[in-house]
């Protein structure tokens, strides 16, 4: 600004002797307020002041442009689960419980089988098999919370409150999934036995060594929650949880005690195999190699047998990590999974041999379409109870290898021919898949089974389940072979304000009620191939 003894007409006097940015700038902010900016730059222009003193260059580099932010976020993780949503849900439930009674069996008088009677006279009376059942409510859920300035700065972009309840739903979803395969109250993995470890090969490069291995069993939890830890390799024992309301629980991860020790020379050029008896309930392994009391974790397979051919990896976890069985939950239910292993429930459950040099024993084709395990299976289901499944879930890798056993030389093309008569063209698709796996073994002539990919079913494990009982179930009371019990289904709880931020919980009471577990068939320790 000029002062008192300063006029506008003494400020261009000295931009005309003296131009100068400040000069400019001071003159246009005197005269300007009645004047624009193009006509100012056409004065000081005329008073032979620069035109790099009156204006600047701008360019992108400068700043002053809009940000293209598309709205709202993108949310790029998937939210797959199918047996939840496959599985029917009832209301009503009530106390810890769902509970009931059931009839297991109608057992003739005399020989079951014979119902022969002499003229005039009574047979004798029949009898029953019966037992009382329940399954105990659980609790799931998860929480969030977002900050009042999160909000107010979210505004034009997302609802980001709405947008936090909605991811919230669907964890809790996806814990609910995992929850329903591979729940586990009741099977504890134990202790497994010492390996069995044996000495082979050349070419390695595994250091001369006297080996010591101890091995881990896993649950479709503890397998689950191994390979999604983040940094080396690790497999979970117990976690202490701090709950939003500041109190604290623990979890059990989901795998076993450890094994003893078990010992191999090796001289170098030899492969270590190790293999160790099969645990029911276990869908993974975890193998801890290294010299006598320094054993760390080297690899987890979904088969019950572990080769070792190069150099230990450094800074694994380390055995001694591991102190007791932590394979189940009190604050859980048993998914199908769990269930179907469970030998008092009298589903059918193959368990592959663990075949040679570490190797393990894959999946054989049958020659006639088909691969024997599964026929085994779905053999093993009607002449048990005669069931059949309604679906059959595998991982990835199983789809692929059962398309490869079942596509086998002449048993099916392996090009398909489309055509196009209107463009007068030609096109080959190659390879192809199994959608459906036909079961001969029914009182009707049998019936087509879905095959499908299941993203939380691990290598190795096939889970075939039979969502209905067969038309031979006459009067069976049981509209639903599995159901999710809700004593209160999904429930949103926005607590009480404390601080500048929306807290909100996601929970769900409920019970996986399985009324007919022989109704589950399982394959595994499948090895690849």
């Amino acid at each position: 600004m000029p002062t008192e003894t300063e006029t506008v007409e003494d400020l261009i006097k000295t931009a005309r002797t003296t131009p100068s940015e400040d000069i400019a700038r001071r003159i246009m902010t005197e005269a300007g307020a009645g004047a624009s900016a193009d006509m100012m730059g056409q004065v000081l222009k005329g008073l032979g002041v620069a035109d790099d003193i009156i204006q600047k260059t701008i360019s992108t580099s400068t700043g002053l442009v809009a940000f293209d932010l598309q709205a709202p976020a993108k949310n790029l993780y998937p939210v797959a689960t199918p047996i939840r949503n496959r599985l029917p849900r009832v209301g009503g439930g009530t106390g810890t419980a769902t509970n009931w009674r059931q009839v297991n069996a109608i057992i003739g008088s005399g020989f079951d089988a014979m119902g022969w009677v002499p003229e005039g006279q009574r047979s004798g009376q029949m009898s029953y098999s019966t037992s009382s059942k329940a399954a105990s409510y659980a609790t799931l859920g998860e929480e969030d919370a977002i900050t009042y300035e999160a909000i107010h700065a979210a505004r034009g972009f997302e609802d980001a409150q709405a947008r936090m309840t909605m991811r919230l739903l669907q964890k809790t979803f996806l814990k609910e999934e995992f929850a329903v395969m591979g729940g586990n109250n009741s099977l504890q993995l134990g202790t497994p036995v010492a390996a069995v470890l044996s000495a082979g090969g050349s070419g390695a490069t595994l250091p001369a060594l006297t080996y010591s291995v101890i091995v881990v069993a896993l649950t479709l939890e503890g397998y689950a929650n191994s390979v999604k830890l983040a940094g080396s390799l690790s497999i979970p024992t117990t976690k202490t949880i701090t709950g939003a309301d500041g109190k604290t629980f623990t979890l059990n991860g989901g795998s076993s005690n450890k094994s003893a020790s078990a010992t191999q020379v090796i001289t170098l050029g030899q492969v270590l195999s190790a293999s160790v008896t099969p645990i029911s309930g276990a869908v993974g392994y975890a193998w801890f190699v290294g010299a006598v009391g320094s054993e760390t974790l080297q690899a987890i397979t979904t088969v019950n047998s572990a080769t070792f051919s190069a150099p230990l990896t450094g800074g694994a976890q380390a055995a001694t990590t591991v102190t007791a069985d932590s394979s189940t939950n009190s604050t859980a239910f048993d998914g199908l999974l769990t269930a179907g292993f469970k030998p008092a429930n009298g589903a059918q459950v193959i368990t592959l041999p663990t075949g040679t040099a570490g190797v393990g024993t894959v999946l054989t084709a049958s020659g006639k379409g088909s691969v024997v395990e599964i026929d085994n299976l779905l053999l093993s289901m009607w002449n048990a109870y005669q069931v059949s499944p309604s679906v059959i879930y595998v991982n990835a890798q199983e789809l692929k290898n059962i398309t490869t056993k079942v596509l086998q030389g002449s048993s099916a093309p392996l090009l398909q021919y489309f055509a196009d008569p209107k463009q007068g063209e030609y096109r080959l698709a190659a390879g192809g898949t199994i959608e459906f796996y036909f079961n001969p073994f029914m009182l009707d002539g049998g019936m087509k089974i879905p095959i499908k990919i299941h993203p939380n079913l691990p290598p190795g494990t096939i889970l075939a389940w039979a969502e209905n009982l067969p038309v031979q179930y006459q009067s069976n009371e049981v509209p639903n072979v599995a159901e999710i019990k809700t004593r209160q289904d999904f429930y949103q709880i926005d607590w009480p304000i404390v601080t500048r931020q929306r807290q909100v919980g996601v929970y769900v009471e409920e019970v996986l009620a399985l009324y007919a577990p022989f109704a589950i068939g399982i394959i595994t320790n499948i090895a690849n191939g």
